[in-house]
């Protein structure tokens, strides 16, 4: 198992210790989402008015909203990528079947090329009989 890292951050202004399995950059980069988010509704009309736990719970539902919207996007690029994996699946089997189809157009042609060989040589070998009569 990975070792557990701890890091300080900075997030609305203050210092926290966070620990985890995550590199200390990607611990890093969740503060800095955070206050980002901090920044963005600092701006709203009224944010100073609101109680810390408004304040709070504000944060966590932009901060969820950006999780499901984010999550929707996701899951519709995962669908996007198993129907682009089906068409890839259907252009490789039609690939393959082409491919026998065309082996055995070239084995049945191979089998005329050699049949029309024979062929010639008995033409020659019959007007060769034709002459000498």
């Amino acid at each position: 198992m990975a070792a557990k890292n701890v890091t300080q951050v900075l997030i609305g202004g203050k210092i926290y210790t966070l620990s985890g399995y995550e590199s200390e950059d990607y611990l890093q980069r969740v503060a800095a989402y955070l206050n980002g988010k901090i920044a963005e509704i600092k701006t709203l009309d009224g944010y100073n008015r609101l109680s810390p736990e408004m304040r709070s719970l504000l944060l966590n539902l932009n901060t969820a909203d950006d999780y499901f919207k984010l999550k929707k996007q996701a899951d519709e690029l995962s669908d996007q990528v198993a129907h682009k994996d089906k068409e890839l699946f259907e252009v490789k089997h039609e690939l393959i079947s082409a491919q026998m189809q065309l082996e055995t157009a070239q084995k049945a042609l191979a089998a005329l090329q050699e049949s029309e060989k024979e062929e010639q040589k008995r033409i020659a070998v019959l007007e060769a009989q034709l002459k000498k009569r």
